[in-house]
């Protein structure tokens, strides 16, 4: 649908953070268009897992951002069909942990210990419950939310500079940024880098919890099960454009994840998922101060984005309400 008539906000980019900016603008009574190349279920945000978990937390507002996102999500796994399930599971660690994180003792059913049957290089855990999401599920839920709002959604539009969108809307709408790893040549922003991910998907063989650890290394061993299937993880490489499945890297986490669960030694392969993270030494949700049109940005998430959806999305309409640009 082309966004026509009087518009307040597009938000550009349809992926999780695109989504639930357009829906947090849409719900509080702003006429909000999304304008992005590429369907919500295709975008790099349906290829994630996905789990809630914080981390970049140098930055005191991710823990803030964390929290506001958990609550949301905690409601929204109330209702059916919405992608979203709390789910208990395990959080690991090769090496003894001094004191667990204090966000961690605030999620519910949090206890320190591992359960017996590990592989024997974790030595420390702990247990807890957070939010599943089953992407593609979730992706489209938060679209029938946004058009319910009376959001409208242009999709199959390569945007290849702001200056362009701007000169196509009415004097005063706002543009939010939501592009994700594409803010690297947008912005420009040079500090913004894609970092691949893998990731593959098995039958369900009757797995209830979630497991992860916290290497040191890049591979994060995670399995995150869904109600027909588990979504099995990962791997991090910085640089790497090729979004092709690595049939060796899929290999590698076959092979931990059987390791942390044996039931999964013959769970069927029924597809692999590749996506960009993008990966930014801090978020970015500011105003833009070097254009002439008002222009907001809300990217650099890296692996965070279904973390800090709701809490960015909280952000950006503070900013847009504390200051209206002429």
């Amino acid at each position: 649908m082309v966004l026509m008539g009087r518009t307040d906000v597009v938000v550009i980019g349809a992926g999780i953070s695109g989504l639930t900016t357009a829906v947090t603008l849409a719900e509080t009574g702003l006429s909000v268009g999304i304008l992005a190349e590429r369907d919500p279920t295709r975008t790099n945000s349906a290829k994630a897992g996905a789990s809630w978990g914080p981390y970049m937390v140098s930055d005191d507002r991710v823990l803030r951002w964390s929290k506001e996102t958990f609550g949301v999500l905690a409601g929204i796994a109330a209702g059916a069909g919405t992608g979203v399930r709390m789910v208990p599971g395990v959080e690991a660690f090769e090496e003894q942990v001094a004191e667990p994180p204090s966000w961690a003792l605030e999620v519910p059913d949090f206890v320190r210990g591992l359960p017996p049957g590990l592989p024997a290089h974790y030595v420390d855990g702990w247990r807890y419950t957070v939010p599943i999401v089953d992407m593609p599920v979730y992706l489209k839920y938060l679209s029938r939310r946004f058009i319910e709002a009376g959001g409208t959604l242009e999709i199959g539009r390569a945007v290849t500079g702001f200056t362009d969108v701007a000169a196509d809307r009415r004097t005063g709408t706002i543009l939010v940024n939501c592009t994700g790893a594409a803010s690297r040549y947008l912005v420009p922003d040079d500090s913004l880098t894609a970092v691949r991910g893998q990731l593959v998907l098995v039958d369900n063989p009757g797995i209830g919890e979630f497991f992860q650890d916290n290497p040191h290394g890049s591979d994060l061993t995670c399995i995150f099960p869904h109600e027909d299937y588990v979504v099995l993880g990962g791997n991090a490489s910085p640089d790497v454009a090729d979004t092709a499945p690595d049939p060796r890297v899929a290999a590698q986490i076959l092979e931990r994840c059987r390791e942390v669960d044996p039931r999964l030694n013959d769970a069927r392969v029924i597809g692999h998922r590749v996506g960009l993270r993008p990966n930014r030494p801090s978020v970015r949700v500011e105003w833009d101060e070097r254009t002439d049109f008002p222009l907001l940005h809300n990217y650099g998430h890296g692996g965070s984005g279904v973390t800090l959806s709701w809490g960015c999305a909280f952000e950006v309409l503070e900013l847009l309400r504390s200051r209206r640009p002429a």
